[in-house]
């Protein structure tokens, strides 16, 4: 084990006092290279594994994250927790820009991704209801309430394809659904999390009112990036405290999301998929 946390964001959150960056590692994976490097760090004597959603210098677009290679490299350096940063828009009158979300559920509209390990001679069915970690949730209110920074314990996310934002009209519908913020990023990272038997949960941080209240200005990217980098900086104060909470955890049902989601007959997997796999479900193949 190398790391036992990794944060999924930009590389702006580990760009900060207090931090000894220890190596950049490049992880090859049966899905090829993840987004970038990934960094491991020290904080408050823990290490911490920070990796680019979007490469440095934000290469790829929502669509073109390559997940399924970034879950496999941080599952490989012993990730058990992930911490996913993403910018959002709100639906919301109550969610305002600065704020963050502790998403607890997901309305998946994504069409391009592959979100999932299985398939290629293997069948599997995880359990999906709560897509976030309660317990990471827990604990990061209790650190966004030390901090007193405006935050939400829960909400739902809507995860669009992108890359263009909302029209007018699917904006008032994903408000007329109750969900309460709307981004690009949350799937398929929470779906792989779960079948990679990793807790995941989604720090929100909303950067516009989504274009559904007209009295506001349309998003723009200048606005987005505006005000999440006010947002970053607030999360940069938090990170020490969230590594040191997120540590103190035991185990979680995340950890054993797949011992019972997988139908195929172990002898009738075939070898390639089985030598993809084996990372996360070798455990119950013996």
């Amino acid at each position: 084990m190398i790391a036992r946390l990794a944060v999924i964001g930009g590389s702006g959150l580990y760009s900060m006092q207090g931090i000894r960056v220890r190596e950049e590692r490049e992880v090859p994976t049966p899905w090829g290279l993840p987004s970038d490097l990934i960094t491991l760090a020290d904080i408050g004597g823990e290490t911490v594994a920070f990796l680019p959603r979007h490469g440095k210098g934000h290469r790829y677009l929502p669509s073109e994250v390559p997940s399924r290679a970034n879950m496999w490299a941080l599952k490989s350096l012993g990730v058990e927790q992930i911490l996913s940063v993403s910018a959002v828009g709100s639906l919301s009158e109550e969610y305002a820009p600065g704020d963050f979300v502790l998403c607890d559920n997901i309305i998946d509209r994504t069409f391009r991704r592959p979100s999932s390990f299985f398939g290629d001679g293997i069948a599997g069915h995880v359990s999906f209801a709560h897509p976030f970690c309660d317990d990471m949730r827990h604990e990061l209110v209790q650190v966004m309430a030390a901090h007193s920074h405006p935050h939400h314990p829960s909400g739902t996310y809507v995860c669009m394809e992108g890359p263009a934002f909302s029209t007018a009209a699917e904006s008032h519908l994903h408000k007329s659904w109750g969900a309460h913020v709307i981004g690009m990023t949350a799937v398929p990272e929470a779906k792989l999390a779960r079948e990679a038997e990793i807790c995941y949960a989604t720090i929100a941080m909303v950067t516009d009112f989504d274009c559904w209240k007209e009295s506001e200005e349309n998003v723009s990217v200048e606005m987005v990036l505006a005000t999440m980098k006010g947002n970053t900086s607030a999360l940069q104060r938090m990170i020490p405290d969230i590594t040191a909470a997120l540590q103190k955890r035991g185990d979680c049902p995340c950890r054993h999301a797949a011992q019972y989601a997988m139908i195929t007959d172990p002898l009738l997997i075939p070898y390639d998929t089985r030598r993809r796999l084996a990372l996360f479900y070798a455990r119950y193949w013996k």
